[in-house]
């Protein structure tokens, strides 16, 4: 996350920046944008489901008894009931015990992050940006010119959402340089430097389609970067 110092820049960037646009940019970092609950229940499940079938795979199988041995028939349904029922009660102790031990284990943050598919966790993080953007009003700007800039830690993902006053004018495509330098600053421990490539990149983009008024260049929202849990 960012000490003051890098929240004193990051601020600083922003109040300079928005000088040159009537755009406002808005900044929300997050340690991780979802719990991923269902991912160790996931995996639990699928290791119980599939062990079974590795194990006949495996070789393993119950043994019928030996008709040489002058047993009855009635002896030979009665064992084989109860070989049956052996088996069928150690592959459901043997299920529950992994679906048990699997989602343990995959309930550590390391390892629930690193079994998280990545396409579940760019899901959940432009859902959590998308909540943020209107929990924090950028929908209410004057000329619809809001812009967040949203950062997911733990995801090692960035996302930009634009008001409709922007995403009108901009290729969304054009932002991807902005976020790129942005995740880079996060990764080699220099988020504050991270955030100042990927303000100035955005202000260059936004006093292009929507430059500053002279005289009439509000600030509508505040200069700040939100850290959440």
């Amino acid at each position: 996350m960012l000490n003051e110092t890098d929240r004193a820049r990051v601020q600083a960037a922003i109040r300079q920046g928005e000088t040159r646009t009537s755009g406002e940019i808005y900044c929300v970092v997050a340690q991780e944008s979802s719990e991923y609950l269902e991912v160790p229940l996931a995996w639990a499940a699928v290791a119980a489901l599939v062990a079974p079938a590795l194990l006949l795979a495996a070789g393993i199988h119950v043994a019928a008894p030996d008709l040489a041995q002058g047993w009855t028939a009635a002896q030979m349904s009665d064992s084989a009931e109860a070989a049956v029922r052996s088996a069928l009660t150690g592959a459901i102790l043997l299920q529950g015990a992994l679906f048990v031990g699997v989602a343990i284990l995959t309930a550590l943050a390391p390892v629930r992050r690193w079994l998280t598919p990545r396409a579940l966790k760019r899901h959940r993080v432009r859902r959590r940006a998308g909540e943020q953007f209107l929990a924090k009003g950028l929908q209410a700007t004057r000329e619809r010119t809001g812009v967040l800039i949203y950062v997911s830690i733990d995801e090692h993902m960035a996302e930009l959402i634009a008001d409709e006053g922007v995403a009108a004018k901009v290729d969304g495509q054009v932002w991807e340089a902005a976020m790129a330098r942005l995740v880079e600053g996060f990764e080699a421990g220099r988020p504050a430097e991270g955030f100042e490539a990927a303000i100035a990149l955005c202000v260059d983009i936004l006093a292009e389609h929507v430059p500053a008024r002279a005289g009439d260049n509000p600030n509508e929202l505040p200069d700040s970067v939100v850290l959440l849990p």
